[in-house]
């Protein structure tokens, strides 16, 4: 998170950064390299760096090529699809120190593992981010729904990921995304001409937020660029290094896409699912109060259902499932708050009630929801 952390150790703030990535792209992988429909797997990551830092620890593309080979090599063993990684560093000399790691890595893969082949087909480039992201030939992949995209967007400070970015990448089908940010110092440098020719900072409301909040308050404003009739699922995680706060966000047009990044982020945190430190004020997630006190997060989410399924505004499973996901929960949130209603004799369901189908992807036949004496 400085200006070059490929010539420092990796702080703890950045390691927590990596760390999410490549479990998002854990999650990510498996949906596509099996689906039949699929003709291409292709990973970019933009602002890829030289792929290490000083101590030799492995930065994001060298941890998306040791994550795609699956736990104990399954992928290795397994998939016939070609996975091709775009490595994208805009300065030559660290684009060149990339090209080396890169090779060093495969190297000693195979030496490792005494095979003489790999799925890696990975390509080192060296553009500036606005030039290759406006090339023709990548519109093309990135326009082609039988090619699936993960997309890493790992730039420094704010300027690049701009609201006409965030547009197109909403607009590519089969494409989820991950780009961070600074957030602290859009808010910080609000009204610089800088900040505003990239983000129009009049449509954030920065107003009365506590600086921990930043980062969800950015995050709100991408989340109003969707178009209002546009299906589209988009989750951030708060970073917070010293008295700064940064972050990521994710996109996805499928909830699938969504659901596995829901997974990564509440394994991260257990309280709010959306940073690493404790965003809403809860107990502390190790102490003894922590069992006692309230989740502000899931208590605030769960109460919101409830009162939609009372007032007939949330009448199906799918419905209620997909309201948890845009507010941050994971989807089982819904079936515990359906569960508890049905137990307190409130509602009645007509159709079949599976409190452990929560796959909104998978979900074939909706139930109905009932309300009984007006859920009182």
């Amino acid at each position: 998170m400085g200006k070059d952390i490929n010539k420092s150790v990796f702080d703890e703030a950045s390691k927590k950064k990596l760390e999410i990535f490549g479990e998002s792209f854990e999650e990510w992988l498996p949906v596509f390299i099996y689906d039949r429909f699929i003709t291409q797997v292709s990973v970019f990551d933009f602002f890829a760096g030289s792929g290490t830092d000083i101590e030799n620890n492995p930065g994001s593309p060298l941890i998306l090529l040791d994550k795609a080979k699956g736990e104990k090599r399954k992928y290795c063993a397994s998939v016939k699809k070609t996975i091709k990684f775009f490595f994208n560093e805009g300065k030559i000399h660290k684009s060149n120190e990339l090209q080396k790691n890169s090779d060093a890595f495969i190297e000693q893969c195979k030496k490792n593992n005494n095979c003489l082949s790999c799925i890696y087909n990975y390509h080192i480039l060296n553009y500036s981010f606005q030039d290759l992201f406006n090339n023709l030939d990548l519109k093309r992949v990135f326009e082609n729904k039988n090619i699936a995209k993960f997309v890493l967007l790992d730039q420094y400070g704010f300027s690049q990921i701009n609201e006409d970015i965030f547009k197109q990448l909403i607009s590519f089908p089969k494409t989820d995304f991950i780009f961070f940010i600074s957030s602290s110092f859009i808010n910080r440098f609000k009204d610089h001409p800088y900040t505003k020719q990239n983000i129009d900072t009049s449509k954030i409301a920065f107003e009365n937020k506590k600086p921990n909040e930043i980062h969800r308050t950015v995050a709100d404003f991408f989340r109003s660029l969707i178009p209002s009739d546009k299906e589209y699922y988009l989750h951030h995680f708060s970073i917070k290094k010293g008295a700064n706060y940064y972050g990521l966000i994710f996109g996805s047009n499928h909830t699938l896409g969504m659901e596995k990044f829901l997974k990564v982020c509440w394994r991260h945190d257990i309280l709010s699912g959306e940073a690493d430190y404790n965003i809403d004020n809860n107990w502390e997630a190790n102490s003894l109060f922590s069992q006692l006190g309230e989740n502000v997060k899931k208590d605030t989410v769960t109460k919101e259902i409830k009162e939609l399924i009372i007032s007939g505004k949330i009448r199906d499973n799918k419905t209620g499932l997909k309201y948890a996901l845009i507010k941050g929960c994971e989807p089982k949130l819904f079936t515990e708050v359906v569960q508890n209603l049905i137990n307190r004799k409130m509602i009645e369901i007509i159709g079949k009630f599976n409190r452990q189908s929560t796959n909104i992807h998978k979900i074939k036949e909706l139930y109905q929801i009932k309300c009984i004496n007006n859920g009182k």
